[in-house]
């Protein structure tokens, strides 16, 4: 029988659902190419807004009317099982949190085939290090579909890093719901993490998830050290949120505006050239016209090199769906003055670099005829040449966009 994974949504559930797809070849399923080609299709669901959701619900529907089986997995399976047993109601649908019953599900329901030789080559490899957070926000839904954090043992994970590199990984991004939060039910911690993978010999670079600000500040000046080596992307995710402080404590995020800006200070000051992006909510529910300028203010003195900007969506079971919700159009309104803000700070941060010389490593194909590298400090850079995956070269910064670089090779 043939398999499909279909993930959406974050790093963490795609790099989940590679793990599912080596089980089912170690069972010996065989890995289709596409959804229309297999006979079970495995849909690593995600839920963190409302449009998302309703993607899941449509691509169900689809799935069924094809007549594939179909195994649920992902935050969907978790909170709202229900909806999935509606649309469909033969389905396996296995939880983020009972991951570890995936292959004896599988097998009760379908058998145990021949096993396949099977051997990950790609270039990029997604390590999940650990299961659910501490955070307590008002607004995520996530938090009840993944629930406490549980971080997976040190020794498996640095085993399952060597694995990657071994097999030709050229790129590894470690992911979690808040990679901060690793170790801190273990007595362990991230930065213990990621030095004891790096004694792995190589050439090859580490890119750190996302992480939230406080639990980052307690093991920043430890991470920041992490950072001397060069095999790891001068790259931080840190998400804001809002520029209020008033908006920030009603989300129940745990830092204060003030805390955030002297996080930031310390990154820059120990390492001037990291990329920092961040995420910004517009429109949460009591979210005033000064509230708004606040965290339009805060992009503009942050000059983040990445800024994702989300609407309000009210998610089933949280807090924040049960507050006065804003209109739809005023929060339009906020979104678009906020997008037009990060394209003038990306755009700004971008020019910057024209002319200089970096060191790139070729990570993705781009439209045909043209590849996506990746510089030290993780900014996008499109090549237009046919240059093998896992390469690292030397560009020269020629042009940008506001989301990317634009280089040639030079000699290498």
């Amino acid at each position: 029988m043939k398999y499909f994974v279909e993930s959406y949504g974050c790093t963490m559930n795609y790099g989940e659902g590679a793990q599912l797809a080596e089980r089912m070849s170690g069972m010996g399923y065989e890995e289709s190419p596409s959804a229309e080609e297999a006979d079970i299709v495995i849909l690593n669901t995600c839920t963190v807004v409302d449009t998302t959701e309703k993607k899941m619900v449509r691509r169900m529907t689809d799935l069924r009317s094809m007549g594939k089986e179909v195994i649920v997995t992902g935050c969907m399976a978790e909170v709202q099982p229900g909806r999935i047993t509606v649309r469909l109601p033969d389905s396996l649908i296995i939880s983020p949190q009972n991951y570890s019953e995936f292959s004896d599900k599988v097998v009760t329901k379908y058998g145990c085939w021949h096993p396949l030789d099977h051997k990950d080559t790609g270039i990029s490899a997604i390590v999940p290090i650990a299961q659910g957070c501490l955070g307590t926000c008002s607004y995520c839904i996530t938090r009840f579909a993944r629930g406490r954090l549980i971080s997976y043992p040190a020794e498996e994970l640095v085993a399952e890093f060597r694995k990657r590199i071994e097999n030709g990984a050229k790129e590894i991004l470690i992911t979690a719901q808040d990679t901060a939060c690793y170790g801190r039910d273990t007595g362990s911690s991230l930065p213990e993490l990621l030095k004891t993978m790096l004694e792995t010999p190589g050439d090859y670079r580490i890119r750190i998830g996302m992480m939230n600000p406080d639990w980052l500040i307690p093991i920043a000046d430890d991470l920041l050290d992490v950072f001397k080596d060069p095999r790891v992307y001068r790259f931080l995710h840190i998400p804001v949120q809002s520029g209020s402080n008033r908006i920030l404590e009603d989300m129940k995020r745990m830092y204060t505006v003030e805390e955030f800006f002297a996080l930031v200070d310390l990154i820059r000051a120990r390492c001037p050239d990291m990329s920092i992006s961040t995420d910004m909510i517009a429109g949460f529910p009591g979210e005033t016209d000064e509230d708004h300028r606040m965290s339009v203010d805060l992009l503009k003195k942050l000059k983040a090199d990445t800024v994702n900007i989300t609407r309000f969506s009210p998610r089933p079971g949280t807090k924040a769906a049960n507050m006065k919700r804003i209109n739809g159009r005023i929060i339009k309104e906020r979104s678009t003055e906020l997008t037009d803000v990060r394209i003038d700070v990306e755009t700004e941060n971008n020019k910057k670099m024209i002319g200089k010389n970096l060191r790139v490593l070729v990570t993705e194909e781009g439209l045909p005829g043209t590849v996506i590298a990746r510089t030290d400090n993780y900014r996008p850079v499109g090549i237009t040449e046919n240059i093998p995956l896992g390469t690292f070269l030397d560009v020269e910064i020629t042009d940008c966009s506001s989301t990317y670089l634009i280089g040639r090779t030079l000699n290498n």
